[in-house]
């Protein structure tokens, strides 16, 4: 079966915002980066996804220079399609599923910014629509909301997600899968 990454979110809007200081992985890059690499070095396809909100004003508006991948990340190399979005999923607005049904891929690993919210979109859509659904919350990030801390935030969503809409794995776990694949 083939795969895609989706990178959702991992932009310079949110490190923009005054809400990047809470932000439990200020350091997103490095996992991402780590992700991107291994999806990379299995022949897989990576998918780059940024939110945008055209005509707002803010920090998702493209007028705002903001919605662009974050510097430190191992960005796009030929072939790897950028797709920018207006909804909380990667699906709806984008032509992300016609991409993935002409390459092949079955199974997608996600990751990405607000873990509760457009990760946990795009992966519950994926699972909806047949994808064999990976989330990878080490290499996801989010913000405390209200009461909850964001690391309660993400126990949660791994634990509405797990076994029903997405398997939960770790970076190493995907590694060790793709070596015992390639062996």
């Amino acid at each position: 079966m083939k795969r895609a990454l989706v990178v959702v979110d991992v932009q310079e809007s949110f490190r923009s915002r005054p809400l990047w200081e809470s932000i439990d992985k200020p350091d997103i890059a490095r996992p991402v980066n780590r992700l991107v690499a291994l999806a990379r070095e299995a022949g897989d396809l990576v998918v780059w996804i940024l939110h945008t909100a055209p005509g707002s004003g803010d920090v998702f508006d493209p007028d705002s220079g903001h919605v662009r991948l974050l510097a430190e990340l191992d960005g796009p190399r030929p072939g790897e399609p950028v797709l920018r979005k207006t909804s909380h999923n990667a699906f709806t607005t984008t032509s992300l599923q016609q991409l993935l049904t002409e390459a092949g891929v079955g199974e997608l690993w996600i990751c990405g910014i607000r873990v509760e919210q457009c990760v946990e979109t795009t992966t519950r859509l994926g699972s909806d629509l047949g994808y064999r659904m990976v989330l990878v919350p080490e290499a996801s990030a989010t913000n405390p909301i209200g009461d909850l801390s964001a690391e309660e935030i993400t126990e949660r969503t791994v634990a509405v997600l797990r076994d029903r809409f997405a398997r939960i794995a770790t970076v190493a776990e995907l590694a060790a899968d793709v070596a015992a694949s390639s062996a």
